[in-house]
């Protein structure tokens, strides 16, 4: 079995970087409709609102680079295009959303779709035996479990 530069068998690590790069894609429009919700939030919720939006792209913007050098760090080239994201991702790209409920429950929706290609590169990576990947996954799935919980006892 041949291995990478980190000592991660190459036909295992090139899956985890393929795995990465849909993540890196659906980063990309969760990151883009956070912050069109930012943009264009109105209402009673709005200050509320404005502020949260903004933890979420900024935070989404932190973890789209720390995603992409892993899959560089695997030997990989991350994508790079909107065209490539848009072709590889499942969260829809969301325009006009005014209403804060809307985008609340966009985020919610949004991290369910990143949950469970997460919960796959968990697996991929402990199959792999690579921690970096591993505890970059744990770190994600912990902080969205509860934001999603948080997010939903907003809306209710």
């Amino acid at each position: 079995m041949k291995k990478n530069k980190i000592g991660l068998d190459v036909t295992k690590a090139k899956s985890l970087a393929a795995n990465l790069d849909d993540l890196l894609a659906n980063y990309q429009l969760f990151y883009i409709n956070a912050r069109g919700f930012h943009w264009n939030i109105k209402g009673s919720q709005f200050f509320e609102l404005h502020v949260k939006f903004e933890e979420l792209y900024n935070d989404s913007l932190l973890k789209i680079d720390e995603i992409a050098e892993r899959i560089l760090t695997l030997g990989h080239q991350p994508s790079h295009t909107f065209k490539a994201y848009l072709a590889k991702t499942e969260i829809p790209a969301r325009e006009n959303v005014t209403e804060g409920n809307e985008a609340v429950q966009a985020v919610i929706d949004g991290f369910s779709i990143l949950l469970k290609k997460e919960r796959a590169l968990l697996n991929l990576s402990e199959e792999a035996g690579d921690e970096g990947t591993n505890a970059l996954m744990s770190d994600y799935i912990r902080q969205q479990e509860k934001l999603i919980w948080m997010y939903s006892a907003y809306l209710n």
